[in-house]
């Protein structure tokens, strides 16, 4: 019985000691691709591989190059710090001298390490050197890289979420940036305020289109979100031209209209920072009008004033936001594509709007290299 407790025991050391183990194999492996973990399982595996490729090389030329070397030093100046990157460098280059005093001068025979093959692995690993300082430099891994910016893509996306409207309103929202990427200047913030009976939008247009434009709409949709809610409805542009102001960006001007509208009788004012005008749907005559509220582009000039426009949704009238990517073109005017825009925008109004943003921007704007921003707002 003692000796049977006793291999019982060993054996659940044995388990555990194994299970720690893996965990702790496995936390070292997510940390690394995260970016936080060492690189030196990296650099070890390098280093074995190199001797290996090396022999491959003196053993069968003819199947593995000598330029195969190339393959771990690309690798490292992915992978690597430049102090560890330097170590593989110096192996290489020893692997490099091993094979061509093994394989003899380049000039008696085919599959020798010829000047060519020098230079190749030399100009790679510069590449790969450079690489290594621009990243310790940044201070971003490569393997963190993606996963920022995929994060950022995800922050821009739930800032621009729209509240869940009461019964009997309903909302489309549409984003495309410009050239298919993945990143946008235009942006909607949203906020439902006085107990939820103001509903507050905030549709803006940053100078510049994709990923040039997307690094200040990430700031400013922050910023914007941080305003909406906690100044008047009047108050926000004016606190928004400041911050604008305050940045002293050399393309640092925007476009926003405002729309605070009141969900318990349909009420809404628009504020306009030199945005395009919105256009209401009535659902008595069928007809598309313009809202077109005063104000100057945000970031221009301290002080300056937004004039409001005001309205009010029916049951069955629909309220349409937009940026200029939609509508403004070279070879037409933003009237002509406005025209279009709500001519496109007709098909929907007997079935209704449920799903049409998206389907607008691709009747209207489907290759336009711009940014493309659409919202509706719908009184049913």
């Amino acid at each position: 019985m003692a000796s049977s407790s006793g291999a019982e025991s060993l054996t659940a050391r044995w388990r555990k000691a194994v299970h720690r183990a893996r965990i702790t194999v496995r936390k070292a492996g997510v940390d690394y691709f995260r970016g936080d973990g060492s690189d030196w399982i990296a650099l070890v595996a390098l280093l074995i591989a190199i001797p290996a490729i090396a022999c491959g090389t003196i053993w069968r030329p003819d199947w593995i190059a000598p330029t195969a070397l190339v393959l771990p030093v690309i690798a490292g100046g992915l992978l690597l710090r430049p102090a560890n990157l330097l170590a593989l460098y110096g192996t290489s280059a020893a692997a490099l001298i091993v094979e061509a005093s093994l394989l003899g001068p380049y000039d008696q025979g085919r599959d020798r390490i010829t000047p060519g093959t020098v230079l190749v692995v030399a100009a790679v690993g510069l590449s790969g050197l450079l690489i290594a300082q621009f990243r310790s430099r940044v201070g971003v891994p490569w393997r963190r890289g993606g996963t920022m910016l995929f994060d950022l893509r995800e922050r821009i996306r739930v800032q621009s979420k729209l509240p869940k409207l009461p019964a009997g309103w309903h909302h489309e929202m549409a984003l495309r940036p410009a050239g298919g990427q993945s990143f946008s200047g235009d942006f909607v913030v949203a906020s439902r305020t006085h107990g939820g009976n103001i509903l507050e939008v905030v549709l803006t247009d940053v100078s510049g289109k994709g990923m040039d434009a997307a690094s200040r709409a990430l700031l400013l949709s922050g910023a914007f979100g941080g305003l909406l809610g906690s100044l008047p409805p009047h108050g926000f542009l004016p606190a928004a031209n400041g911050y604008l102001l305050r940045q002293d960006w050399d393309e640092g001007f925007a476009t926003s209209i405002h729309l605070v509208l009141d969900l318990e009788s349909g009420d809404y004012e628009l504020l306009s920072a030199g945005h395009l005008p919105a256009l209401q749907l009535s659902a008595g005559t069928g007809r598309w009008e313009e809202k077109a509220a005063e104000g100057p582009l945000l970031g221009v000039y301290d002080g300056a004033q937004f004039d409001p426009v005001k309205g009010t949704l029916r049951p069955g009238d629909v309220l349409m936001l937009f940026t200029d990517g939609l509508v403004e073109a070279a070879d037409r005017d933003i009237a002509e594509g406005i025209d279009r825009l709500t001519g496109e925008a007709d098909r929907y109004v007997a079935c209704g709007f449920t799903g049409a943003a998206w389907h607008l921007i691709e009747a209207v704007a489907k290759d336009v290299n711009d940014d493309r921003a659409l919202l509706l707002i719908c009184r049913d």
